[in-house]
């Protein structure tokens, strides 16, 4: 049972890391995510379903949902669309695609064929099969972290931090910030759709809906792992991101398992996630001011302790 938190914490903490890309790192609304994260799922599930192997299908899974992060950033460069907008008609447009995708079918099941969550108990022979899971799960997560903070290490990466945050010294510095926003776009909802792959391996299914109202619990995620330590590092900013994922599943969890108790059910869920986005940004925002007015007490006090001594 706790295994199997880890396992959903770990698999939707990559899709976590790309929200975290899109919303903290570019500071892009981007709800691309809903229809990507099905798209990756719907991408791997056909792919193992028609025999191109597991490797095979979560490679596509990531550069489908690249694809459809490119699809966004372009509607979003081109035609002057504000980002939510261009990532709500992307979103809209996948639920007919990824029909397709599924053959027409709502849902495609992966009960008969060989999946990753089937080789992980192979692989690890010595753990029980929920163990192994969670091994594979585990390493499979650090692997896609290490790169991610490999990549916002480089050049290219910086460069994509920087647009976030200010998008005139991408300009000055002679950088076309049209061409990160493909890049940084793409790369998160490939990871998202990624996810995507690994969770319909997990349930043993793909769904047409799988994604409904994913932004706002990669948001809750997200900023749930920002209440456990403050930090600049990226590798401290991703590990975070994977926590407060873990977290935000075992607190599902919980309302699932004892919600009852105080007359929470699971049609409550939806409800009670944005109330917990709603406070956390409450909080971040007070937390900013508090930290505001600290740093102004001190410049100031600064400066009658300057002006004593002058004098």
């Amino acid at each position: 049972m706790i295994e199997g938190i880890f396992v959903e914490g770990l698999i939707f903490s990559i899709m976590v890391l790309g929200i975290l890309i899109s919303y903290r790192i570019l500071d892009f609304a981007d709800l691309t995510c809903d229809g990507s994260v099905a798209t990756g799922a719907a991408v791997a599930t056909m792919c193992i379903v028609n025999g191109l192997g597991i490797t095979v299908g979560l490679v596509l899974a990531f550069l489908t949902g690249v694809l459809c992060g490119l699809v966004t950033a372009t509607i979003h460069n081109k035609l002057r669309i504000p980002g939510l907008l261009a990532g709500i008609l992307t979103m809209t447009m996948l639920y007919s695609i990824n029909l397709r995708i599924l053959g027409n079918k709502a849902n495609v099941s992966l009960v008969r064929v060989e999946t990753l969550y089937r080789l992980f108990p192979e692989a690890f022979p010595f753990l029980s099969d929920a163990v192994a899971s969670l091994a594979g799960t585990l390493i499979f997560v650090l692997i896609v972290k290490i790169l991610m903070d490999l990549f916002f290490r480089t050049d290219l990466g910086l460069a994509l931090g920087a647009l976030g945050g200010n998008e005139q010294v991408i300009i000055s510095q002679g950088m076309n910030p049209s061409a990160l926003k493909l890049i940084g776009v793409g790369l998160s909802n490939g990871l998202i759709a990624l996810s995507g792959g690994l969770l319909a391996q997990y349930q043993g299914f793909a769904d047409a809906n799988l994604g409904t109202g994913m932004v706002v619990q990669g948001l809750a995620a997200i900023m749930l792992g920002e209440f456990l330590f403050s930090s600049n590092k990226i590798t401290l900013i991703t590990l975070r991101a994977i926590l407060g994922g873990i977290i935000y599943k075992a607190l599902m969890f919980l309302g699932r398992k004892y919600g009852y108790l105080i007359g929470i059910t699971p049609n409550d869920f939806k409800l009670l996630t944005g109330i917990l986005v709603i406070i956390s940004l409450a909080v971040a925002q007070t937390r900013a001011m508090a930290a505001a007015g600290t740093a102004r007490k001190k410049a100031l006090s600064r400066i009658e302790n300057g002006g004593t001594e002058n004098a």
